[in-house]
């Protein structure tokens, strides 16, 4: 339990893994499709909007929350509330997001490793008809023992990683992999944006036109939050794995400055995989707004009809298991740390009981598409990872970083005063502690995070009902 706290080597390994953190499926496989689905541009500028004025004060909230407490979720609330209160009981609720959200994030990190792999050693992947390629994904879907092969690869992994220390693992193995996937990503955008037929793609992308919003069939109001609840879910935050790099950083810089830099670099990472995805599909008659599937199978059909398409068909994956890892690394860190800072466990002995536990719970996303298929908790076509994704996106997240923006700055809590200290404590920019920010901090941040939360209910649950307050 005294253990020194361990530390970040470098200023650019905090930065590196806490937009890691934040950098995952988020940006790279959801992004782009829901841009292509709500016109292009005309979702892009509200999503930035948003991430300006919701993702960023929570990001600071959060890294305060784990600097100020020197400690994760596990000991952060009880080092900073105020005697005889119960803060802390939120320690609990938050980390069991974290589990629900690897038991769907394991599964989904999987299915990157397997087309990467399959990228690499399948001479004949891309080689049939668009709907024979379309068929892998749901072939790969349907198989259990492959679900849970690359599952386990990708819990393995991960928890590996965390296992080899914060300075030697995660920091070691992060920094490396995410300048190899910016480097891939810079490398297929010029192969994107140079394909014949791609400029279409890009106006789409970045020039707005409502008009098109409208012919998408989508609503203003719908389009306007799905930014929203986005500009959210990117940066990871409201559950905690962000508190814990939050912990493991010095005062040498101000948290204002320390959490613009992640989301400075979080928001690249989106609009370049936009700019490698939409043009791409462009460039080949292929719709941008397919949903989900969008890099699965679009994207598998623009590989297999583009000059050195598998070549650039592995990269792709390679760079999409590098983002889907990076945030698996940072929340089993989280995870790992929680334990060892709440019962002074040794790291290598919490590593290896985690990668039991993940696997336990991994198991029913893993089988949703086949075995339990039957089970449809949302109706036809839902599956166990809808229901999962909808416990930590539309309900943890959100609450959990209205609890902690209330938390922060109500007087009852941490205080205001303490707070603004901690952000702006170190060099960089700072936020002044005047009446606007204390409000917004107080009142209107909590009040945007809670219309989202009713808003995400309602359109799950009564969307005539939605229909009729968000229009």
């Amino acid at each position: 339990m005294g253990m020194e706290r361990e530390n970040f080597k470098s200023r650019l390994g905090f930065i590196l893994i806490a937009a890691g953190c934040a950098i995952g499926l988020g940006n790279v496989w959801r992004f782009p499709y829901i841009a292509g689905q709500y016109g292009g541009a005309a979702f892009v500028l509200p999503y930035l909007g948003f991430l300006l004025f919701l993702g960023l004060p929570i990001l600071m909230a959060e890294l305060a929350l784990g600097r100020g407490g020197r400690s994760g979720i596990a000991r952060a609330f009880d080092n900073l509330e105020k005697p005889g209160t119960k803060w802390h009981w939120a320690k609990f609720p938050l980390i069991s997001a974290n589990y629900i959200l690897m038991a769907f994030y394991s599964v989904v990190t999987g299915w990157m490793l397997y087309y990467f792999y399959k990228m690499v050693t399948d001479n004949n992947f891309l080689k049939g008809t668009p709907d024979q390629i379309a068929g892998g994904f749901g072939e790969m879907l349907s198989n259990p023992a492959l679900m849970i092969f690359w599952m386990t690869v990708a819990i393995v992994l991960g928890l590996g990683v965390v296992s080899l220390g914060l300075q030697k693992g995660v920091e070691g193995v992060t920094k490396k992999m995410m300048i190899c996937l910016l480097v891939i990503m810079v490398l297929l955008a010029i192969r994107a944006v140079t394909l014949p037929g791609s400029t279409a793609g890009l106006q789409f992308y970045l020039l707005p036109s409502f008009e098109r919003l409208t012919q998408s069939g989508k609503g203003v109001g719908e389009a306007i939050f799905a930014a929203f609840a986005h500009a959210f879910f990117t940066l990871s935050i409201g559950i905690g794995s962000m508190a814990i790099f939050g912990s493991y950083i010095g005062k040498k810089h101000s948290l204002v400055k320390e959490a613009a830099s992640v989301c400075i670099l979080d928001t690249v990472v989106a609009l370049v995989a936009g700019i490698i995805i939409i043009p791409s599909c462009f460039a080949f008659n292929q719709s941008p707004g397919q949903g989900p599937g969008l890099i699965f199978v679009t994207l598998s059909n623009v590989f297999s009809m583009m000059p050195a398409g598998r070549f650039c068909g592995a990269a792709f994956f390679l760079f999409m298991s590098f983002a889907a890892l990076s945030t698996l690394i940072a929340v089993f860190e989280n995870l790992v740390s929680f334990w060892m800072d709440l019962k002074g466990y040794s790291r290598k002995k919490v590593a290896f009981w985690n990668i039991l536990v993940v696997f336990m719970l991994s198991i029913p996303c893993a089988l949703g598409f086949n075995v339990l298929a039957g089970f449809e908790p949302f109706g036809p076509g839902s599956c166990v990872l809808d229901l999962e994704d909808f416990i930590v996106s539309n309900t943890m997240l959100p609450a959990g970083g209205m609890f902690m923006a209330i938390f922060c700055s109500s007087r009852y809590g941490w205080g205001q005063e303490k707070f603004f200290a901690e952000i702006n404590s170190g060099k960089g920019y700072k936020i002044p502690n005047n009446a606007f920010f204390r409000i917004y901090f107080k009142w209107i941040l909590p009040v945007l995070v809670s219309i989202l939360l009713i808003q995400g209910y309602l359109s799950k649950f009564a969307p005539e009902l939605c229909e009729k307050i968000f229009g």
